[in-house]
């Protein structure tokens, strides 16, 4: 089992910058894909960034792509998202997830991941 447990959001504006964190608990982390999703009002999660168990190998989607980094700090249990050059667009709830320990890929779609987050909100003012 992963628990986890988001933190960083708030509200910035338009080309400001913003880390978010999450925090995770449970014997496996170090052995999960984890991934950051979000989801706008009225519209369905969308995947965001994944990255492996190591750091060595991330996903972005096409939209957050040399803005947005992913990162993992092991030992701390920890994972990140550093979000510059913000967009309106970019608002929305953001949630950290993880896949069970035993599945190495990194994948997009929500149903692939076990574990979640309750979310913090991000709200980039224009």
């Amino acid at each position: 089992q992963v628990q986890l447990v988001e933190s960083g959001g708030g509200l910035v504006q338009a080309g400001g910058s913003m880390r978010l964190s999450c925090a995770a608990s449970g014997r496996t982390f170090n052995s999960n894909v984890m991934a950051w999703f979000r989801q706008a009002p009225g519209k369905e999660r969308e995947f965001v960034s994944a990255i492996n168990w190591s750091g060595g190998s991330t996903l972005y989607t096409d939209s957050v792509k040399g803005r947005f980094t992913i990162s993992r700090d092991n030992a701390k249990n920890t994972v990140s998202l550093q979000m510059n050059s913000l967009k309106p667009e970019d608002t929305a709830v953001y949630y950290c997830a993880a896949r069970d320990a035993n599945l190495v890929y990194l994948r997009q779609h929500q149903y692939e991941y076990a574990y979640w987050g309750q979310g913090t909100q991000v709200t980039v003012s224009s």
